[in-house]
């Protein structure tokens, strides 16, 4: 039997801290590295993938809320080039404005025909991130995330690159708006959010 499989890079450094001696950077790329090459999607924010496997942006500063989002597709397309068997990588963005204020959005990149799918899009089909403000709480942002990708990718009306990851993020960006680590909001409301996300901003 076929199974898919995906993981989350998900790099927590006070988790990868049993072999004294040895860097926690260094003990996470070794674990994940045997589970990444066996893995269909690889999902990962900002700055999982620098954590990991030392693959990064260009002229991005994280901490400073500035993202170059064009880089994001050499990332993933470096990442497939590492782990051949991976059919796509997504990517989480989020722009740290303030505390209560991010931006968000994501990236889908397909290995097999080499091209990035980005969510949300405006009017000109030009990415624009959904303005988060008034943030209720941010956990289990980037697991909203991952759930809604594999929720699209195997549901057929959703399933193409460029829908998945509206759906994705569409549903990780109302995440932001309940408290706790679930996400509430339901098919119906994510979808509503996948065909006003025009504008560009989340109200609740």
């Amino acid at each position: 039997m076929k199974i898919t499989v995906s993981v989350d890079l998900n790099y927590r450094k006070k988790l990868w801290n049993w072999e004294p001696g040895t860097a926690k950077n260094v003990l996470a790329s070794r674990c994940m590295e045997q589970i990444a090459q066996l893995a269909d999607i690889i999902i990962g924010n900002e700055e999982d993938a620098q954590d990991v496997f030392s693959i990064s942006a260009d002229n991005t500063a994280i901490d400073k809320g500035q993202l170059n989002i064009a880089g994001y597709q050499d990332v993933a397309k470096k990442l497939s080039g590492k782990f051949p068997l991976v059919k796509y990588v997504a990517i989480t963005l989020r722009e740290s404005i303030s505390a209560d204020h991010n931006n968000w959005g994501g990236m889908l990149y397909d290995c097999t025909a080499k091209q990035a799918f980005f969510a949300p899009l405006n009017d000109h089909g030009v990415y624009e991130p959904f303005q988060i403000r008034n943030i209720v709480d941010r956990f289990g942002g980037g697991d909203s995330f991952c759930a809604g990708l594999l929720f699209a990718i195997n549901t057929p009306e959703l399933s193409t690159p460029e829908k998945a990851v509206q759906f994705a993020v569409a549903a990780s960006a109302l995440k932001h708006t309940f408290y706790g680590d679930y996400n509430y909001a339901t098919r119906t409301d994510v979808e509503s959010l996948m065909k006003g996300a025009a504008s560009g901003r989340v109200q609740r």
